[in-house]
């Protein structure tokens, strides 16, 4: 990740590239670099750093030619430096590739390769297909990368030039996003629409499954398993450059909502065996300390404290650990009780939240092992962590977190799989059926965003309302607070999230006729306690919205209106419940005419106490 860009044409594809990927700036990266093809070479230029910085390298040693890729990188197989940054190049220089994505068998990949003498430069798995890219080639560049595409396995859109043949640029996607832009002797390829806008707005978006054959006057696209010629759709942009890094929609915030689906397929890729029966973490190293730890901290600020704990539900539950979840600004100041034998899980988005570094400075002085759950690889908590899983939900971008947050969901349910399963906690034919029902989280996503109109209509509703309550039991509890704390932070509505079973101890004095009341309803164990808590409400006037997973007679006579999600294990229902909750709080601010992306008096990356 994150941006790529290419072309073949009659222009100087230096120019060209830098261009298209300053557009891709908002999608956030880390390094920056370009390839081009000077008549005699590939020759490549890279930089960590902002793209200002290769810049200034290409000033002082620019390259001319006139067929080149370029990208931006979001960095996730290792830490940001000018070695990992892309373009990356075979052995002989020959061959030279970008690559948006994750290559889930790169290390299977990678140990054949150095077993028949192949030199790796950098720690990324990209650099594995471009080697593997030049074994592969026998003098036609369509064949080998379509040969490639049968060996890798993953997310990934590719970028593909070789000298042997000047002539080409060859691209593929899946799972990725990836796009043509189409122009008049000249194409180009580009990760979002907003890299080519400066030079065509006509484009033809790839779909999974897609190789495009560009040439300076033609574009053909094969799909990449029987090899028949696809016609797509030539499609012509009207939007605005704003509009554009948006992809259409009218805020990232919705623009984020709906990458969730592919954030968490990414965050899953490569840590489900192939046969879909164990959680992987390759170069975690915990098991070694397994058999040390006797308790865990999750410590997080804000929707990362709200991700820690359903994280506490899922470890306690499968790896029979006793966890404890601490807010990172009170976490230092209570001295907390903590040992060599402590596991301190420390989350963040951004890898800079102050108050969450500060913690885990404390934790790793009073001598616990700390994992770091993070979206940013090179950031300050990835580098002082033990250990470090990354979210890959890819840059966000609203101040308003989402798909952040449900991929940090994921990742706890995946390693409180990976503990059980070291742990030995879990039966086997459980696990399985829990990794299957993972691995259909990202499709349920889908079904849940293709119906949001009635959400939409629900936002209309109340966004006049000077207060609502959500409420729920046991992990909808949690839930319910991220909820209450999306509505709030965008909306400015009053908010508050209840454990419904702590109604009658105070809180049912706050409900009159006419109170907005979202009750979550997706825990089975729970769920005839949870009707009485709702009847509670309605008895006092209010007016319920109940959101759950079960289809029963007595939910929808208890509530004013149900909204049903898909059936899922209990433990993974919050990744589902959250949708809605995102959507309520996006619309009802949208509806209020407020700021969406920028919410008044707050930062995307809080980094001071």
């Amino acid at each position: 990740m994150c941006g790529i860009m290419g072309y073949i044409g009659n222009r100087q594809a230096q120019s060209v590239l830098t261009n298209g990927l300053r557009k891709l700036e908002y999608r956030g990266y880390d390094s920056a670099g370009i390839a081009v093809f000077t008549g005699e070479t590939i020759a490549v230029r890279k930089k960590t750093g902002r793209l200002a910085a290769l810049e200034q390298q290409l000033a002082a040693s620019p390259l001319h030619g006139s067929l080149g890729i370029g990208h931006t990188r979001w960095a996730t197989h290792g830490r940001p430096s000018d070695e990992n940054a892309h373009p990356h190049v075979d052995q002989s220089g020959k061959f030279s590739i970008v690559h948006n994505g994750i290559i889930e068998n790169y290390l299977a990949l990678k140990r054949e390769l150095l077993e028949k003498g192949v030199t790796f430069t950098s720690e990324t798995d990209t650099e594995v297909i471009v080697h593997l890219l030049a074994e592969l080639y026998a003098g036609d560049l369509v064949e080998a990368v379509l040969q490639l595409t049968r060996k890798i396995r993953g997310a990934y859109a590719l970028g593909v030039i070789t000298e042997h043949e000047p002539d080409k640029l060859v691209a593929v996607r899946v799972a990725s996003p990836l796009i043509i832009g189409l122009g008049d002797g000249e194409n180009f390829i580009g990760s979002d629409i907003p890299a080519v806008l400066e030079y065509t707005r006509d484009v033809c978006i790839l779909e999974d499954g897609d190789l495009a054959i560009l040439t300076k006057d033609d574009v053909t696209i094969l799909n990449i398993d029987t090899k028949q010629l696809i016609n797509r759709e030539r499609v012509q942009i009207d939007w605005d450059q704003e509009q554009a890094e948006k992809a259409g929609y009218d805020h990232y915030m919705l623009k984020e909502i709906y990458e969730q689906p592919r954030a968490l397929r990414n965050s899953m890729a490569g840590r489900i065996d192939e046969a879909g029966k164990t959680v992987t973490f390759s170069g975690l190293q915990l098991r070694p300390l397994l058999n040390d730890i006797d308790k865990v901290f999750i410590v997080a600020c804000g929707t990362a404290y709200h991700a820690g704990l359903v994280g506490k539900h899922v470890i306690e539950r499968l790896a029979r650990l006793p966890v404890e979840v601490d807010v990172a600004s009170e976490f230092r100041y209570r001295r907390p009780l903590i040992s060599e034998k402590t596991l301190t899980i420390v989350v963040s988005q951004s890898g800079e939240t102050a108050d969450t570094l500060a913690a885990l400075r404390e934790a790793k002085r009073l001598g616990s092992n700390v994992l770091a759950i993070t979206n940013v690889v090179g950031s300050s908590i990835a580098r002082e962590a033990d250990r470090v899983i990354t979210t890959l939900a890819g840059p966000e971008i609203a101040v308003a977190s989402t798909k952040a947050y449900t991929t940090q969901l994921l990742v706890f349910y995946l390693l409180g799989i990976y503990l059980a399963q070291e742990r030995q906690t879990l039966d086997e034919q459980l696990r399985i059926a829990l990794i299957e029902a993972l691995q259909q989280l990202p499709e349920q996503v889908e079904s849940i965003l293709a119906n949001a109109d009635e959400i939409r209509l629900f936002a209309e509703s109340i966004k006049q309302e000077k207060s609502i309550f959500f409420i729920g039991r046991g992990i909808d509890y949690a839930v319910s607070l991220e909820g209450s704390l999306k509505l709030k932070e965008i909306s400015y509505i009053h908010s508050e999230a209840y454990a419904a079973g702590e109604l009658k101890h105070g809180t049912l004095a706050l409900i009159e006729e006419g109170t907005r009341v979202i009750a979550l309803a997706t825990q089975e164990e729970l769920y005839e306690k949870m009707l009485s808590n709702i009847k509670e409400v309605k008895a006092r006037g209010a007016t319920v919205l109940g959101i759950s997973s079960a289809k029963t007679i007595e939910l929808h006579r208890a509530v004013d209106e149900v909204w049903l999600i898909p059936s899922t294990y209990p433990l993974f229902t919050p990744i589902l419940s959250v949708i809605p909750l995102q959507l309520i709080a996006y619309y009802t601010s949208l509806a209020l005419g407020n700021d969406v992306d920028k919410p008044r008096n707050l930062a995307k990356s809080v980094t001071v106490e």
